[in-house]
């Protein structure tokens, strides 16, 4: 079949695709080719779909059933493909695209891999094309929203579409207004506020999470987070549903918010909407602390499920050390506190020189304190010191030299 716009073929996991030749899109070195395709494929999110199969196996390992699985928006159809070809006990899989074009670069890529009993496409709208299959008998087991840009106006027709038990995989690529540079654009969009801290993308996170815990609460429907992760240019979570207004009610509970203090970095969490018995003022400076949220306190991965993941990696021979390393540092932060102090962060602010992670970490943890470090910055310590004690310990580190 030829297409009227350049294509290659490229080989991912253990599938073939035809995808837009990125190449002949380009005005400019720093232009930005898979938008300008007319189907979207982005080879940079590789990694995202390598995780997303480890995630579905890992899933389907611990419900042991059949799934039927679902892509609304599903480009040339890649990482869908990807599910029928690299996982077990698949029953079919369901892409879907409102662009024609893509719908048709995906049918052949389903042919090209010989799955045309098991995989199917439809050209809708993602939202009509989930509210379509939000019937008992007609849910999804596993639903994957991967947009160019925000998740969010999908979600409610996704939390719809999949049935008790069921897993949502949500994307998010918009991080400005996540990460705190338009706070009011993520008020709008996630209800709620955005901070610009060293920690935005834990932020970011768990913003994304109390979107979705809020949106499928007005369905009497609960959530647990099983694995979260930021990556690159992105975040991506994974979250199961449980049916019934206790759980709904349950979810609600690990709502709240986050105080931060820019002058001395102290952070508060505050369960609970609305904030009450709030002063407002750091207790350690006493300067005025801002607010993120409302937005997810509990917590952003499951230690069992990622242990599961683990145990999968062994059999999936593409995987590679940077996903090894998420997976790993994530399960490692499953207890830990919420957000992470960035040593170079408070080292610029005292002026003072950035000594080795390791030795703060190993002299936090001398001094009795829990420090990891987190997947989501390299240079992130998640504990439980306060941020004195902290900035304390990076001077007595830095005073111990040589290192």
């Amino acid at each position: 079949m030829s297409f009227d716009f350049p294509t290659e073929i490229i080989r991912e996991g253990t599938v073939k695709a035809v995808v837009p030749k990125l190449e002949s899109f380009k005005r400019g070195f720093w232009d930005y080719a898979p938008s300008r395709a007319p189907v979207f494929y982005n080879p940079l999110m590789k990694t995202c779909r390598d995780i997303a199969v480890l995630v579905l196996k890992s899933y389907q390992s611990v419900v042991k059933r059949k799934l039927n699985v679902s892509e609304p928006l599903a480009g040339c159809g890649i990482r869908g493909i990807r599910f029928a070809k690299e996982i077990e006990n698949i029953g079919a899989v369901y892409l879907n695209d409102i662009n024609k074009k893509a719908c048709e670069i995906a049918q052949y890529n389903v042919q090209l891999n010989n799955l045309t009993d098991q995989v199917f496409v439809e050209n809708e709208n993602a939202n009509l094309f989930l509210s379509k299959h939000a019937a008992p008998n007609k849910r999804f087991d596993f639903i994957d929203i991967d947009p160019f840009g925000s998740p969010v106006p999908y979600i409610d027709s996704a939390v719809r579409a999949l049935r008790n038990g069921g897993l949502l995989a949500l994307t998010a690529t918009d991080m400005a207004p996540l990460c705190g540079v338009y706070p009011k654009v993520a008020l709008r969009k996630y209800g709620g506020v955005s901070l610009r801290t060293e920690y935005c993308h834990e932020i970011a996170v768990r913003l994304l999470a109390g979107c979705l815990a809020t949106i499928a609460a007005k369905h009497n429907i609960g959530i647990k987070v099983l694995f979260s992760h930021s990556t690159d240019h992105y975040i991506r979570l994974y979250a199961s549903v449980g049916y019934g207004a206790k759980k709904a009610d349950e979810t609600l509970e690990k709502m709240g918010y986050i105080s931060h203090c820019f002058k001395c970095f102290h952070r508060e969490a505050h369960y609970g909407i609305p904030l009450i018995n709030w002063s407002g003022k750091c207790i350690e400076c006493n300067s005025t602390l801002k607010v993120a949220g409302p937005l997810w306190l509990g917590k952003i991965a499951d230690k069992e499920f990622c242990r599961i993941m683990e145990e999968n990696l062994k059999n999936i021979s593409y995987i590679n050390e940077k996903i090894t390393r998420i997976v790993s540092l994530v399960k490692s932060e499953v207890d830990a506190p919420i957000t992470y102090y960035v040593i170079d962060k408070i080292c610029d602010k005292v002026n003072l020189p950035i000594p080795p992670i390791k030795k703060v970490i190993g002299s936090l943890r001398k001094a009795g304190f829990k420090a990891i470090r987190t997947h989501f910055h390299d240079r992130g310590i998640k504990t439980d010191a306060p941020a004195s004690r902290v900035i304390k310990v990076i001077k007595e580190t830095i005073k111990e030299k040589p290192y």
